[in-house]
C-alpha cells in the first residue's frame, strides 16, 4: 500500500504552481508562497508530494524539482518526528531509489535529504541505508556510484561519531576499506569523494582507519600528481591532519625527499610522476608551486603544522634557503591581483563609493559579561572580524597571510622598517603595511613608547588621512586594533588622536565612514572615563550628532553610529548629559516603531513585512550605554517615558538577540535608577528565570547578570523571588564557577557572587555536587568586601557542619594544596 501512493492531479498542480512562483524575484509573491507552504504543512501527505516532484516528476525542470527537495529537507529538519510513519518510510524509499538519478543536481539534492534524515537520529531506524549505499558503490552505472558516494560523504561529515559506534555495529570497519578501493577510480569526482570520506576520521584516530593507515598513506602518495585540483586539495588536507596524528609515518625519509623535491622544482629532467609517490613532504613542497591557488594554500597548512612539531628545526633548517624562495614567489601579486586591488590608483578619496561595494553590517548584541568581566583574557584581543584592508576584495585567505612564527626576536628591527614603509609612494604598499603592523600591536604596546608606540601611532594617524581610500580603510582598522591593545596608554595622546579622527569625517566616503565609527567607539571603550574632558567632548560630539541628525530611522548606517554612541556615552558619563535627552527619545522611538511593525506583521503578514529588529537591538544597546554612563542622571529620563513597558515586551521577544540586549538594559537600569525598575520586578524576574538556559549562552549570561543586579538592590527583599530562580542553580553552577574564577576582583564579580550566594541560601542542594568548584571560585578572590567574605564564611562552614568533620576532611583532601591553604587561612576551614 505504501508504494502504491500516487498524487492527486489537482494537488500536484497546486504545488507545482507554488514552486514556480517561489522562484519569482517579487517579494510579495515570495511572502504569499511562504504562507501557503506553511498552510500545506498541516496536511500529512504534503511531504509525499514534495518527494514525488523531486524523484518522479521527470517532465518538470530540474531547478523546480530540486527546490521541492530543499523545501522537504527543511520540513524534515523541523518536523520529521511529527511525520506519520508511512510518510517517513515513503520518503526514505524514494530517496534510495533516486540517489543515482542521472541529473547531478537531483543526485546532490537527494544526498542532502538523506543526510538530513540521518542527522535527525534516523541512521539507527534506517538499517537498509548504509548497506544499500555501499552496494551502489560497485554499480557500473556512474550516476549510481557518484550519487551514493555523495550521500556517504555528507553522512561521514554529519554523523562521524555514530558511524564508529556500537549502536550501528561499527559500520566503519566495512566502510574504510571500501573507500580505500576507490582512491584509484577513473573518475576524478569519485576519487575526491573517497578521500573526503576517509578524511573525516583522521583526527579522531578512529580504530577502523588506524588499522589501514599504511594502505591509506600509500594511496595518498599515488594521488600526489593527480590531475584534479579537488583531489589534490583533499590529499593536502589528509596529510596536514596525518602530520598531527601519525607523524611517525611521514618523517623518516624527509631529508632525502626534500632534496629530490628541490631538484624537481628546478630540473625538468626529473620525472615528477616517478618520484611524487615517495612521501608527503616531497609532495607538499611540489604542491606549494601548484597553479591552483587553493591547493597551494592547503599545502601551506602542511608547512605550518610541521613548524609546530619538535622535529621541524632538525629536518628543515638545511633546506630553508630553497623553501623560502618558493614561498616568497607565491606571495607576489599577479597582474590580475593588482588590477582587482586597484593598485595603480593612488588618489581616489573624492570618488564616491558604490553602494554594492559596501558589505552588509550585522549588529552584535550587547553582552554585559563580555564588556565588563573579560578584562584580562589575552584571547579576547584576537581580532574576530579579521578585516584585512589589503585583500578582502580578493579572497578569505591567501599565501601573503600565511601565519609567521618566530618573528619576535626580529621585531625591534622590523617594526621601524615597516613604519617607514607607511610613507611609501605606492598606496598598495601603504595599505598592506598598515595591516601587517596591526598584527604586531600587542608587542608594540609592551615596548618603550618613545621608540615604538609613538612613531607607530603618529604614522598610522597620517595614513588615516591618506588620499587613497584603501589606505584610509587599512589605517583606520589598524588603529582600532592598536587602541584595543594600548587602552589607557593612549590617554596622553588623546587630543591628537581625536583631532585626526574628527578631521577624517570631512574626508571619508560612505564605506570608510562606517569604519571610522568603529575606530571612535573602540577608542571610547579603550580609554573610558579619560575621554570625559570638555575639550575632548567639544571635538568629538558635534560631528557625531551631525551624522545622527542626518540619518533617517530606517537607514542601516544607524547601526554603526548607534554602536559608536553607546561606547561614547558609557565613556563620557556625565559629559554626555547635554546630548542625552534627544538620543534617549529617538532610541525609544526606534524600539516602539519596531515593536509596532512586528505586531502589524503578525496580524497582517500579507500587508506588512517583518521589521528589521537590528534597529531595536542597537537602540536598546545605546540605552544601556546611556544608563551605564549617566547612572543616577538617567532617572529623570526614565520617569517621563514608557521605557519599562517597552522593555517588558522586548524581554519576551522570540529573537534571542533582542532578549540579550533587553536583559543588559534591565541590569543597567537597575543600577542607575532602581526606583523605576522595582515596581516591575514581579513581572520581570519570571522572564529572567525562564532564560537561564545554556541554549543561548549570551542571553543566559545577561539574564544571570541582571538577576544579580536586582538581588543586590533588593537585598533581603529578594527572598520571595529567589525560589523561582534557585532551581536552575544545579544546571549552571559548575560553568559559572569555572568562568568567574578567572576574573580579577571587581564590582561585576562582586555582584555576581552576591547573587549566587543568595541562590545557594535558598537552594543549598543545588551546589552540593559541584561544591569543590564553588570553593575554588571563592579562593580566586584576593580581597572580597567584608560582608561578601562573611557570606563565603557562612556557606563554607554551613556545608562543613552539614556533612560532618570526617566527611569534610575526606572531601577537602581532593583540594590542590594552594586551594586548601587559601581556604584555611582566609575562612578557617
Amino acid at each position: 500500500m505504501l508504494m502504491a501512493w500516487t498524487p492527486r492531479q489537482e494537488g500536484l498542480d497546486q504545488i507545482l504552481q507554488l514552486l514556480r512562483e517561489s522562484q519569482s524575484p517579487d517579494t510579495q509573491t515570495q511572502r504569499t508562497v511562504q504562507q501557503k507552504l506553511e498552510e500545506l504543512n498541516k496536511f500529512p501527505d504534503f511531504n509525499n508530494y514534495l518527494i514525488f516532484v523531486l524523484t518522479k516528476l521527470k517532465t518538470e525542470d530540474e531547478p523546480t524539482r530540486s527546490l521541492s527537495g530543499l523545501i522537504l529537507k527543511n520540513n524534515v529538519r523541523a518536523h520529521l518526528h511529527q511525520f506519520p510513519a508511512e510518510v517517513t518510510e515513503f520518503i526514505k524509499s524514494e530517496c534510495l531509489e533516486s540517489v543515482g538519478d542521472p541529473s547531478p543536481l537531483i543526485r546532490a539534492t537527494v544526498g542532502i535529504l538523506i543526510t538530513t534524515i540521518a542527522s535527525k537520529g534516523e541512521l539507527v531506524n534506517w538499517p537498509e541505508l548504509l548497506p544499500r549505499l555501499v552496494q551502489m558503490l560497485d554499480s557500473n552505472d556512474y550516476s549510481s556510484c557518484e550519487g551514493a558516494f555523495g550521500a556517504l560523504q555528507k553522512i561521514c561529515e554529519d554523523s562521524s561519531e555514530v558511524l564508529d559506534s556500537d549502536v550501528l555495529n561499527r559500520p566503519l570497519n566495512i566502510l574504510i576499506p571500501k573507500f580505500l578501493q576507490f582512491f584509484t577510480h577513473n573518475s576524478n569526482k569519485i576519487r575526491s569523494h573517497a578521500i573526503a570520506c576517509v578524511n573525516q576520521f583522521i583526527m579522531s584516530r578512529t580504530q577502523a582507519l588506524m588499522l589501514h593507515i599504511d594502505s591509506f598513506i600509500e594511496n595518498l602518495f599515488h594521488l600526489a600528481s593527480d590531475e584534479d585540483p579537488e583531489v589534490r586539495r583533499n590529499v593536502c588536507r589528509a596529510l596536514v591532519m596525518l602530520l598531527e596524528v601519525r607523524m611517525d609515518r611521514l618523517i623518516p625519509h624527509i631529508h632525502n625527499i626534500i632534496e629530490v623535491c628541490i631538484a624537481i622544482l628546478y630540473d625538468s629532467e626529473y620525472s615528477i610522476s616517478s618520484t611524487l609517490s615517495l612521501i608527503a613532504p616531497l609532495y607538499m613542497l611540489m604542491r606549494t608551486q601548484d597553479q591552483d591557488e587553493n591547493v597551494a594554500l592547503e599545502s601551506c597548512e602542511f608547512w605550518l603544522s610541521l613548524a609546530e612539531q619538535p622535529i621541524c628545526k632538525e629536518v628543515l633548517s638545511g633546506h630553508l634557503s630553497r623553501l623560502i624562495p618558493i614561498l616568497m614567489r607565491r606571495m607576489k601579486y599577479s597582474e590580475i591581483d593588482i588590477i582587482l586591488l586597484k593598485g595603480d590608483v593612488e588618489e581616489d578619496e573624492m570618488i564616491p563609493d558604490k553602494e554594492e561595494d559596501i558589505k552588509p553590517r550585522f549588529h552584535r548584541s550587547r553582552t554585559h559579561a563580555q564588556r565588563h568581566m573579560e578584562d584580562n583574557d589575552e584571547e579576547n584581543s584576537e581580532d574576530e572580524s579579521d578585516d584585512d584592508g589589503d585583500d578582502n576584495s580578493l579572497s578569505d585567505w591567501n599565501l601573503r597571510k600565511w601565519c609567521m612564527t618566530g618573528m619576535i626576536p626580529h621585531l625591534s628591527e622590523l617594526i621601524p622598517y615597516l613604519i617607514s614603509c607607511l610613507s611609501e609612494k605606492k598606496a598598495l604598499v601603504r595599505s598592506i603595511t598598515c595591516w601587517t603592523l596591526s598584527r604586531y600591536s600587542h608587542w608594540v604596546v609592551q615596548q618603550q613608547h618613545d621608540r615604538f608606540l609613538k612613531p607607530l601611532m603618529t604614522e598610522l594617524l597620517k595614513r588615516v588621512l591618506d588620499a587613497n581610500k584603501r589606505v584610509q580603510e587599512a589605517a583606520c582598522s589598524a588603529f582600532a586594533t592598536l587602541e584595543e591593545e594600548a587602552c589607557t596608554e593612549l590617554v596622553p595622546y588623546l587630543e591628537f588622536i581625536l583631532q585626526t579622527l574628527v578631521f577624517a569625517f570631512s574626508k571619508y566616503q560612505h564605506k570608510n565612514l562606517l569604519i571610522l565609527y568603529d575606530a571612535i567607539g573602540t577608542l571610547a571603550d579603550s580609554v573610558g572615563h579619560h575621554l570625559n574632558k570638555q575639550e575632548y567632548i567639544n571635538l568629538l560630539m558635534p560631528p557625531l550628532i551631525q551624522k545622527w541628525n542626518l540619518l533617517k530611522d530606517d537607514d542601516k548606517d544607524l547601526f554603526p553610529l548607534l554602536e559608536c554612541l553607546s561606547s561614547v556615552a558609557t565613556a563620557l558619563q556625565s559629559g554626555f548629559l547635554p546630548y542625552c535627552e534627544p538620543v534617549f527619545r529617538r532610541c525609544l522611538s526606534l524600539v516602539e516603531q519596531t515593536l509596532n511593525l512586528n505586531l502589524a506583521n503578525a496580524k497582517h503578514p500579507e500587508q506588512f513585512e517583518p521589521p528589521n529588529k537590528d534597529f531595536m537591538i542597537v537602540a536598546l544597546d545605546l540605552l544601556s550605554g546611556l544608563a551605564e554612563g549617566l547612572n543616577g542622571h538617567m532617572e529623570s529620563l526614565v520617569m517621563s517615558s514608557n521605557i519599562m513597558q517597552l522593555l517588558y515586551q522586548c524581554m519576551q521577544d522570540p529573537m534571542p538577540e533582542v532578549r540579550q540586549s533587553s536583559f543588559a538594559l534591565l541590569g543597567d537600569l537597575t543600577k542607575a535608577c532602581f526606583q523605576h525598575v522595582n515596581p516591575c520586578i514581579g513581572e520581570f524576574l519570571p522572564i529572567l528565570g525562564q532564560n537561564l538556559k545554556p541554549e543561548y549562552i549570551s542571553v543566559c549570561n545577561n539574564a544571570t547578570w541582571a538577576i544579580g543586579e536586582v538581588a543586590v538592590k533588593l537585598n533581603a527583599d529578594m527572598k520571595p523571588y529567589v525560589a523561582m530562580v534557585a532551581p536552575m542553580l544545579q544546571q549552571f553552577i559548575r560553568p559559572w564557577c569555572s568562568s568567574l574564577r578567572n576574573i580579577r576582583d571587581n564590582e561585576e564579580k562582586d555582584s555576581a557572587f552576591r547573587g549566587i550566594c543568595g541562590m545557594i541560601s535558598v537552594n543549598p542542594s543545588g551546589v552540593v555536587n559541584e561544591f569543590i568548584f564553588f570553593c575554588d571560585a571563592i579562593a580566586s578572590w584576593n580581597s572580597p568586601k567584608a560582608d561578601l567574605k562573611q557570606m563565603f564564611h557562612e556557606i563554607l562552614h554551613g556545608f562543613k557542619n552539614q556533612v560532618g568533620e570526617e566527611n569534610w576532611r575526606r572531601f577537602s583532601e581532593q583540594f590542590p594544596a594552594v586551594l586548601k591553604e587559601r581556604l584555611a587561612v582566609n575562612y578557617g576551614v
